[in-house]
C-alpha cells in the first residue's frame, strides 16, 4: 500500500457564504477531499497540517452536473465533500493575509 499523503487527501477548502456561516458559528471547515478518502484519511491529514484537534468528520459524495456548452453536453465529475467540526478555541486560517 502506498504511503499516506495528507496533501493528496485534502483537495481544497471550500470558501462559500454557507462555509463561511458554518466556520463562524459551528467552528466547522468544509473541504473538497480526495474521492476515495475515508472519515479517517480526512481526520489524519487536517491533523497534520493544520495541527488542530478535530472532533468530527462528515462526508458526502455530490454528482457532478450537467452543464451545455453551446451545441454540446457533457457532465461535471463526481468528488467528495467533508465537513469538519474541530474543537472549540481553534481554528484553521484558510485566507493568509498578503
Amino acid at each position: 500500500m502506498a504511503e499516506f499523503n495528507p496533501y493528496r487527501t485534502i483537495v481544497r477548502p471550500i470558501l462559500t457564504e454557507r462555509s463561511t456561516v458554518q466556520k463562524e458559528k459551528f467552528n466547522q471547515y468544509v473541504f473538497e477531499v480526495a474521492i476515495d478518502a475515508t472519515k479517517g484519511d480526512v481526520r489524519r491529514a487536517l491533523q497534520e497540517i493544520f495541527k488542530v484537534k478535530v472532533e468530527r468528520v462528515r462526508t458526502l459524495n455530490v454528482r457532478g452536473k450537467f452543464r451545455r456548452f453551446g451545441r454540446y453536453a457533457g457532465v461535471r465529475p463526481n468528488w467528495k465533500k467533508a465537513v469538519v467540526t474541530i474543537k472549540a478555541g481553534q481554528k484553521i486560517d484558510l485566507v493568509e493575509q498578503a
